[in-house]
């Protein structure tokens, strides 16, 4: 069974930006956006390799909700984490939650 992990106050998250969480020995980049809503990925950016995708600009790419990588600017998916412009590539998803104010993330690794 999975664990929730409490990372941080919805307040922590600016609407439509992301912060970054370590939950166990994983990054994960956590996202609010401007109707409320939490989405949560891997933070590991594979073009780059490196721990930025948190740092993103999202937004909306032809109806799907995405993160732009602040470094080579792939979008990936918050909703699948699949990259729009290589669906052979993507980064892991996560379950995220609200308790109150607290956002939470589902440990499934």
């Amino acid at each position: 069974m999975s664990d929730w992990i409490p990372v941080c106050s919805l307040e922590d998250i600016v609407p439509d930006t992301g912060v970054c969480a370590l939950v166990g020995e994983q990054q994960i980049a956590i996202f609010r956006l401007n109707d409320g809503s939490i989405y949560a990925i891997g933070n590991h950016d594979p073009y780059s390799q490196a721990n930025v995708l948190s740092r993103g600009i999202v937004g909306d790419l032809k109806g799907e909700l995405v993160v732009a990588s602040p470094v080579y600017k792939q979008h990936f998916s918050l909703v699948s984490g699949k990259c729009l412009e290589d669906p052979a590539v993507s980064v892991p998803v996560y379950a995220v939650r609200l308790d109150g104010d607290s956002v939470l993330v589902q440990r499934a690794f």
